[in-house]
């Protein structure tokens, strides 16, 4: 018979308080914010690139559509965590049938998301640069 491992990071949270989770939830947006303003420099570089470049190439293509995904997935990400902090508030009004060890599951669901993104668009960033100085 197989068991399920339980993930340790919502273990975790188990006894963190609901206001930090909140707070980390703002560090998220801010972190998003940041990152969106790294993808419209990167948007720039690629741009700036492509000008020098007499003929646009496929690999500079594949990397501007790369860039607007990433722009749409913080979009996606963002509104899922200003979905969380909504039923942190309905929560904390008393909210009937709600329960905070919902929101603490899908906190530790959205860490892990943003974890994940956060490894995968540093190594986007790492290939923006890269790319950019091949000249």
């Amino acid at each position: 018979m197989k068991t399920k491992k339980s993930n340790p990071k919502i273990k975790l949270l188990l006894g963190t308080g609901l206001d930090t989770l909140h707070f980390e939830s703002q560090e998220w947006l801010e972190t998003i914010a940041f990152w969106k303003d790294e993808a419209r420099f990167f948007e720039s570089l690629l741009k700036m690139k492509e000008s020098k470049e007499e003929s646009q190439n496929e690999y500079t293509k594949l990397l501007q559509e790369l860039d607007k995904i990433h722009v749409d997935l913080f979009s996606d990400i963002e509104d899922s965590i200003m979905k969380h902090e909504r039923l942190l508030s309905k929560i904390e009004k008393g909210g009937k049938g709600l329960s905070d060890g919902n929101y603490r599951e899908e906190h530790g669901i959205l860490k892990e998301r943003i974890y994940r993104f956060n490894k995968d668009f540093r190594m986007f960033k790492k290939i923006i640069f890269d790319y950019v100085k091949k000249a």
